[in-house]
């Protein structure tokens, strides 16, 4: 499940390249930074990414999910600084929601 919801960060990314300056660098795979000291992103297009990738999330497996709430903003490492780390938490969310 992680590598689909990786390729989904991904390509959802890739799509969002088009707009930023500078692009996010996704040749790092599950590594690449999004948010944080390394990431390209800005609040905003941590926002544009976040809205993006629910929506994407919500067509590929039919369950919609919240990335952004009080408890992704209160873990000690954010689930925004890089792919895998955002594929990870998207993961546990989607379990949650199996019940």
């Amino acid at each position: 499940m992680k590598e689909k919801l990786c390729k989904l960060i991904i390509d959802v990314a890739g799509e969002l390249n088009e707009n930023l300056d500078p692009p996010i660098r996704l040749d790092g795979g599950e590594d690449a930074p999004l948010y944080g000291p390394d990431g390209r992103l800005s609040s905003l297009g941590l926002v544009s990414l976040i809205i993006a990738v629910e929506q994407a999330i919500e067509e590929q497996f039919g369950v919609a999910i919240t990335l952004a709430d009080e408890r992704s903003f209160s873990l000690s490492q954010s689930p925004f600084r890089n792919v895998g780390a955002l594929a990870d938490y998207a993961n546990t969310l989607l379990i949650e929601h199996q019940g």
